[in-house]
């Protein structure tokens, strides 16, 4: 019998696509629980006090700031008592883009403590992404850096706040000057009492999230250059990551976790802040990504375990090389986005002493295919793990029926870890799935001669770079308003760091733009970063099929074998 109800709310036009008879088996095999992250934080702070939970290294400081799970614990109270203040309702949307450091953690878990929902969005998005972003999730109160590694964020918050008229807050950490529309992170969340009134802790209470409550609003690129604003509850989250990668990696409260991707990104968000926290482990964070930092920590702080992206790691391998140090605790590094070389696993082990767990999934299904701590490198690499025993995975050609083993087609995922649906994007979220109720991942792939599952390729037009979902159709769109771009595809390009990198492949208008024209360009239109190509091809025309579709796979294949000539960014 569950504690609490999902409550009422626009939450609940998005699509849960789980029958009675679901949930019934769901509840009976433990897939789903009564507690939530939440209740489980507060378990450990109230059992574990004096324990560190974050430690935050910064860029530009020499020692880093450490926060007890009772610190936390009150820090997170306080915010709570302060958004209570602000308006704040259950189901508001609170946007939280700040670097990696204990004031995110903090500030998610007070949005949940307010049984509002929290959006993390990672720190490299800028104002052209934020602009969807915050209108379309209606957010209420955002959180943002006044500046972080060159970039002005107070002051592209500010412009946004004048546009959107759902956003009625905006505070910024660390600020040294006046805003217009902005307030003060430090003043109005830590200059104030420590304590919070009776009454204000029984409010709190009272609005202590349930397990079917949505549990975060995380948007992931899509192929149709709009992002997708996917739903977890806490119970589709727990089934689909906690519960996956404790059993995987053999977690317990002693575990001592690092997390290098942003905690705006789901993958952060949930293995570097929700799964730690509510374990009972001690997080490590860098605001900036620092392999020679992150090394000596981990002797330092007795880092374990990592879950992020294979750049990570090789990066990682080729600092050891350079100034090897004594690592004797770190055990574990699971990471997806890309197959694993069994070269990268033996160098892992040898020079570490540390097993990689190869995984796949996506942000609407959780965790599907994992492998166990231990396991051998030629296991590692022949898939991307073994089906996760509580989810349902099947492959199928173009007609819907199941391929033979060995074959390759469409992945599809059914079970208790996934998603909610898609926020007011209930268009998209009918045609993410089958007709009999499977999700369509957009994955391509196959079932390995030992029953494993390996990854083919992607139906999506996704590109993954060190691990981040890159949108192509997001990056032509902004092409396209170039003056010298008649056509574009974009495409990605295999590199041995990244995994793969953005190419733009351009029929001009007249003179032929240079990339860095185009660059420019994207920058001027505030386009991230990170969407940036580091490549240009000119091209006279593109491959299209019969329909007039651009055939991408053909451009990709000619990057890959070097036959087409490219300008290197």
């Amino acid at each position: 019998m569950r504690m609490r109800q999902h409550k009422g709310t626009v939450f609940e036009s998005a699509r849960r696509p789980f029958s009675s008879d679901d949930v019934a088996r769901f509840e009976a095999e433990d897939l789903w629980r009564d507690e939530t992250f939440l209740d489980d934080f507060l378990a450990v702070v109230a059992q574990h006090p004096d324990k560190a939970a974050v430690v935050s290294y910064q860029k530009g400081t020499t020692l880093p700031t450490t926060v007890t799970y009772g610190q936390l614990g009150a820090l997170v109270d306080r915010f709570a008592a302060r958004l209570l203040e602000l308006g704040v309702q259950p189901a508001d949307v609170v946007t939280i883009q700040v670097p990696n450091g204990w004031e995110g953690a903090a500030l998610a878990l007070a949005t949940m403590r307010v049984g509002a929902v929290p959006n993390p969005i990672p720190i490299i998005y800028r104002e052209r992404e934020l602009r969807f972003m915050l209108s379309h999730a209606g957010t209420k109160v955002l959180f943002v850096p006044e500046e972080f590694r060159g970039y002005d964020y107070a002051t592209m918050a500010s412009a946004l706040k004048a546009e959107i008229p759902t956003l009625e807050h905006v505070f910024v950490l660390n600020t040294s000057r006046e805003t217009p529309g902005c307030s003060s992170f430090e003043e109005a969340f830590l200059d104030t009492p420590g304590r919070i009134a009776a009454d204000v802790s029984d409010a709190l209470n009272s609005r202590r999230p349930g397990p079917d409550d949505i549990a975060m609003l995380v948007f992931t690129s899509g192929t149709t250059g709009t992002p997708k604003a996917a739903m977890h509850t806490y119970n589709t989250a727990w089934s689909g990551y906690h519960r996956v990668i404790t059993r995987a990696l053999e977690l317990t409260g002693d575990d001592v976790a690092f997390m290098a991707s942003t905690l705006g990104h789901l993958t952060g968000f949930i293995h570097g802040m929700l799964v730690p926290l509510s374990g009972g482990q001690k997080i490590v964070y860098q605001d900036v990504w620092d392999v020679e930092g992150l090394l000596d920590a981990i002797a330092v702080e007795g880092i374990t375990w990592t879950l992020s992206a294979t750049t990570f790691a090789l990066d990682m391998i080729e600092a050891q090389k350079r100034t090897p140090r004594s690592q004797q605790t770190f055990r574990a590094f699971a990471c997806g986005g890309a197959a694993i070389p069994a070269s990268l696993a033996e160098s892992m082990h040898d020079l570490f002493g540390t097993s990689l767990v190869s995984l796949w999934g996506c942000s609407e299904t959780g965790i599907a295919s994992i492998h166990q701590l231990g396991a051998a490198v030629d296991t590692l690499g022949a898939s991307d793990g073994f089906r996760v025993p509580w989810q349902d995975v099947r492959i199928v050609d173009e007609h819907g029926q199941l391929v033979e083993t060995g074959a390759t087609g469409s992945l599809q995922v059914r079970g208790p870890s996934v998603f909610a649906g898609y926020f007011k994007q209930p268009e998209l979220t009918a045609a993410a799935f089958t007709a009999d109720g499977w999700f369509d991942t957009g994955d391509l792939g196959r079932i390995t001669p030992d029953g494993g599952i390996r990854i083919e390729g992607r139906t999506k037009d996704i590109i993954i770079r060190g691990g981040q979902n890159i949108s192509a159709v997001e990056i032509e769109n902004a092409l396209f308003t170039h003056e010298h771009v008649q056509e574009a595809a974009v495409v990605a390009y295999p590199d041995e760091r990244l995994g793969e990198r953005v190419c733009a492949v351009v029929v001009p208008a007249g003179p032929a733009p240079s990339l860095d024209d185009l660059v420019k360009h994207l920058e001027k239109v505030g386009m991230s970063k990170q969407f940036w190509p580091q490549k240009l091809v000119v091209a006279d025309s593109l491959p299209r099929t019969p329909s007039g579709k651009i055939k991408k796979f053909v451009l990709s294949d000619q990057l890959a074998h070097g036959t087409t000539v490219g300008v290197d960014g």
